[in-house]
């Protein structure tokens, strides 16, 4: 009796999830397809009408493209060095949020702001932020006198890289914050009692208690941050365009170029696959060591 009920509760699970599965197949499994099938196409404005089958040529042309892969550099650069400062600050904001204090649910509230405003809308505002004649941080750095004369933020290779990512930094540290936060509130109080009875310190309990219980959610956040982060393409397309020099260019923003305005197809879809493909490759990676980390990290506790 207790197979039937089982084998029921099971094809009724099936059957509620069907129309979600036929959702995700619409939405993400057909662009990919078609995406395959296209890269395997020469299409362009002047073949678009009959597209010529050139096997793996638009993967050969990709491997001798300077820009592509200088875009993904670019690409990795921003992406590791976000989520890292994003991962530590939003770990002690959500330690501090954590705490109990008065007006703990207004501040909540207020600390999910930047996460909720629209990213083109933030970026627009950072843009001005760091403007080299009338931003605000040029205006107090001068008045601190660290310099003489305005920085030209946004016109520097290295500084227009650091910009943007202070500015994603800021937009989705409450992402990861609130994420930790709920892990956090998951996590015993007796754990925390028993270690102050045992001698430990806050640093200590923090180290093997806190990290171990919450690396499932530190997992969940990373490999959010990982794939957004990865593929950018508002903040940056509005901030500097790419600028200068290609200096903050992505690979999304090299996509999107290259089918837009140079109206490659073949081209661009063969930049989609092999990006997605990277982009997998490292997801699956980083959740492999990171689920290695956590597992261990729970059986010290």
């Amino acid at each position: 009796m207790k197979d039937i009920i089982r084998e029921r509760e099971r094809r009724a699970g099936w059957f509620l999830t069907i129309p979600a599965l036929v959702i995700l197949a619409l939405v993400f499994a057909y662009p990919i397809l078609r995406a395959f099938w296209q890269s395997l196409f020469a299409i362009n404005l002047g073949t678009q009408l009959d597209p010529k089958f050139a096997g793996l040529s638009n993967f050969g042309r990709m491997a001798q493209d300077g820009r592509f892969w200088r875009t993904m550099l670019n690409s990795a650069v921003f992406t590791f060095a976000s989520v890292f400062l994003e991962l530590i600050l939003g770990m002690g904001i959500a330690l501090v949020l954590n705490q109990k204090f008065r007006g703990r649910g207004a501040v909540r509230t207020i600390a999910i702001l930047p996460w909720a405003l629209p990213t083109a809308l933030i970026a627009l505002g950072w843009t001005w932020i760091f403007n080299d004649q009338y931003g605000i941080v040029n205006d107090i750095l001068l008045r601190l006198g660290l310099v003489k004369t305005g920085v030209n933020w946004l016109g520097d290779p290295t500084l227009a890289m650091i910009a943007v990512i202070l500015a994603d930094v800021w937009k989705t540290t409450p992402f990861i914050s609130i994420l930790l936060l709920a892990g956090l509130q998951s996590i015993s109080n007796d754990l925390y009692e028993a270690q102050a009875i045992d001698g430990a310190s806050p640093w200590q309990s923090f180290r093997q208690v806190t990290l171990p219980l919450l690396m499932p959610q530190v997992v969940i956040a990373l490999l959010f941050r990982l794939a957004q982060s990865f593929g950018i393409f508002d903040l940056i397309s509005v901030m500097t365009g790419g600028g200068p020099g290609g200096a903050t260019e992505t690979v999304s923003l090299y996509i999107y170029s290259t089918i837009m305005r140079y109206l490659d197809f073949g081209y661009g879809a063969a930049l989609v696959v092999v990006t997605f493909l990277l982009l997998v490759l490292a997801v699956a990676i980083a959740s492999y060591f990171l689920t290695r980390s956590r597992a261990k990290a729970a059986g010290e506790i």
